[in-house]
C-alpha cells in the first residue's frame, strides 16, 4: 500500500505544483517568465500522466487487489 499511497501523495504534489505555476504563468507580465511558468505547468502535466499510468497500472495488476475485486 505504501507505493499506492506514496503515488497519490506524489499526484497531489504534482497537480498543486501545475496550479501555482498557471497562476505565476497568469499573474506575470513578463514574457520570458510567463513562458517558463507554462513550460513547467505543461512538464508537471506530463509526470501527472505518467504517475497516473503506474497508479492505473497497479490499481489492475496488483495481486493484492485481485483478492479484494473478488470479495
Amino acid at each position: 500500500m505504501t507505493v499506492v499511497s506514496d503515488l497519490k501523495k506524489a499526484i497531489a504534489a504534482a497537480e498543486s505544483a501545475k496550479g501555482t505555476y498557471a497562476t505565476f504563468a497568469e499573474s506575470t507580465e513578463d514574457q520570458m517568465a510567463k513562458a517558463m511558468y507554462q513550460q513547467l505547468a505543461q512538464d508537471m502535466d506530463n509526470h501527472i500522466h505518467q504517475l497516473t499510468s503506474r497508479l492505473n497500472y497497479l490499481a489492475q495488476n496488483n495481486p493484492l487487489n485481485q483478492g479484494q475485486q473478488q470479495q
